[in-house]
């Protein structure tokens, strides 16, 4: 490094007539210096054995809910070079596969925290990848580069909430735009030169990616200030650093393709039901060099409810085995209930998972369908990335105060409070959703939740065909759902009371078996598209409103809330939710415009 200091002394000195070349080191200086480092390292791996002062610690949450005492945000995306985006993000993907052996790190009163104990050697095996590293002067590609953002961070908080430093290595350089150009930087190289520090009091760690910044968080008590030992920084310059990616010393060893990485970036799309209007969204707006993540490839496989188009993708990979599970698990539950909502949640975060292993670093917009999207959150697969979410239902915390007054307006039913969310996974959803970038639906009713970000599609309407109405004695109303309280069966019990008129239910009885009791009900109808006078669904939750297009879409009149998402669609009547008196003057009002009157 001596040639490095005198260019950069001779810089400082403000002498015009020195411009002295960078000497990039040769094959035999780089494996000397891998020697050095090998027994740098065998040498700490010896003293840290032979000591029981440092530790790994597992995360916890006795510490969850104590009051942040440090915070550390720095942006992921700091170079603009396109040659440079392939290095970033690498380190971005170091920083995920780090994280998830940091985040919630809990560490005990007078114990010392060591970065690479918790984080552990970065190898391709645990995920890590080529990224940027600061080494000899040069910005060069190695596996686990660009982990210093982290340790920067973390030193960054330690001296912020006045924690004592154990062990820290500044930088030799100065790379613009980090931390160490305000001296609060911490390198690290597996694993001797490491980051320690030890706090007096009990403390968590917080660590986690959001689309655009690194964010570290301290939990615990501040400790009384104490003065510790803080080593001064020079002033560094970061015009000699030069990266392999952008370097055209064509000799250097460590030089990789200076050019070809100029259009870096992929997208994945991350799907799992079948929902026809996302498909078309999907081929219209993909790439060919994009990744298609599915359960199982439906048209190859006769699957209808997995049969996405997978035409026109660089990769499509599949997940047979949390498929089949999930097939054969459903399977034994009942249709309706708690048991069946988490084993959905179960085989979310499941499938999730699967796909997360599937997302190379390359992968830098990711379009995720909504059921995914808290694991994916959650568990960090999403840092560093921006995302769009596919979605066809309300978000969880929606739905769950649309329950809660269906529940108190009938405290009676059976299934109107027999399951509710952790709210630990509502908080995570509600999170995620302000972080996408867009929000793509054809419910008019979610979309009405996200303003600009909301891109609406239009709904995949059914080819009518002519039907011929048999002759009745009375009007028939199809109710196209179970009877079920979230949709609505209560409103349209009280609406129809007193009415002549003929029900059609499409679904199970889920609640009281005498709940129709008194009307003239015909179950399971399949020729109700033929029957139908008037088409009724008042639900407090509806996602997939099929019926009520094909309804539509063969000019039978359709009475519908806010909640099925039809709002868009022409000859729709919109009803509020709860509101039966409503409800029967908008059936008397249609019912009317039929051949067969109700007074």
């Amino acid at each position: 490094m001596a040639n490095l200091w005198f260019i950069y002394s001779a810089r400082m000195s403000g002498n015009p007539s020195i411009d002295i070349e960078r000497r990039v080191p040769t094959r035999k200086e780089a494996s000397v210096f891998r020697f050095k480092t090998a027994l740098l390292q065998a040498r700490r791996m010896i003293q840290d054995r032979a000591s029981d002062r440092v530790r790994r610690f597992q995360p916890a949450s006795e510490l969850v809910d104590v009051p942040v005492i440090a915070r550390s945000e720095t942006p992921l995306w700091t170079e603009s070079e396109p040659r440079e985006r392939f290095l970033v993000a690498g380190k971005i993907q170091n920083l995920r596969a780090a994280i998830s052996n940091l985040n919630g790190v809990e560490v005990p009163a007078g114990e010392v925290f060591s970065f690479w104990k918790h984080i552990g050697r970065a190898t391709r095996r645990r995920g890590f990848v080529e990224g940027r590293e600061l080494r000899e002067g040069c910005i060069i590609p190695n596996v686990g580069g660009g982990l210093c953002q982290l340790s920067n961070a973390l030193f960054d908080t330690a001296l912020q909430a006045d924690i004592e430093i154990v062990e820290r290595h500044r930088h030799t350089q100065i790379v613009a735009g980090s931390l160490a150009e305000h001296g609060r930087d911490a390198t690290v190289f597996w694993n001797y030169v490491d980051l320690r520090f030890r706090s007096a009091k009990p403390l968590r760690i917080d660590a986690r990616l959001d689309s655009d910044n690194l964010i570290v968080e301290l939990r615990g008590e501040r400790a009384p200030s104490r003065t510790f030992h803080q080593i001064k920084l020079g002033n560094g310059n970061s015009d000699q650093i030069k990266s392999c990616a952008t370097c055209e010393v064509g000799d250097c060893h460590r030089v990789v393709k200076p050019t070809s990485e100029r259009n870096f970036g992929r997208s994945a799309w991350l799907v799992d039901e079948y929902i026809p209007e996302f498909d078309e969204y999907i081929q219209r707006e993909r790439s060919d060099a994009d990744l298609l993540c599915l359960p199982i490839d439906g048209k190859r496989f006769r699957k209808p409810n997995y049969g996405w188009d997978v035409g026109g993708f660089k990769e499509v990979r599949q997940s047979y085995v949390v498929t089949a599970v999930r097939a054969y698990r459903s399977r034994k539950l009942a249709a309706q209930g708690a048991a069946r909502q988490k084993n959905l949640l179960y085989m979310y975060e499941a499938l999730a998972e699967s796909y997360a292993q599937r997302l190379a670093y390359d992968c830098l917009h990711v379009t995720v369908q909504q059921d995914l999207l808290p694991f994916l959150w959650r568990n960090g697969h999403l840092g560093g990335r921006t995302f769009d979410v596919l979605m066809t239902a309300l978000p969880m915390a929606q739905i769950q105060s649309k329950l809660d007054r269906a529940a108190a307006l009938h405290p009676d039913s059976p299934t109107l409070g027999d399951f509710r969310a952790d709210p630990a996974l509502i908080a995570i959803e509600t999170e995620a959703l302000k972080d996408a970038k867009r929000i793509v639906t054809a419910h008019s009713g979610i979309a009405s939740l996200f303003g600009e970000r909301a891109a609406l599609l239009d709904w995949k309407r059914p080819i009518s065909k002519p039907r011929v109405r048999p002759e009745t004695a009375k009007p028939t109303i199809v109710f196209p759902a179970s009877t079920v309280g979230r949709k609505g069966c209560y409103e349209l019990r009280e609406a129809l009371q007193g009415l002549d008129v003929k029900l059609l239910t499409l679904g199970p009885l889920i609640e009281s078996g005498d709940f129709w009791e008194g009307f003239d009900v015909e179950r399971g109808a399949t020729d109700w598209l033929e029957r139908a006078d008037l088409v009724v669904l008042p639900a407090f939750v509806e996602h997939r409103p099929r019926r009520l297009l094909m309804a539509a879409a063969a000019g039978i009149p359709v009475i519908a809330s806010q909640e099925c998402g039809v709002s868009n669609v022409k000859d729709v009547t919109i009803v509020d939710t709860g509101d039966a008196r409503t409800l029967r003057q908008l059936i008397n009002a249609a019912l009317e415009r039929q051949p067969g009157k109700v007074n």
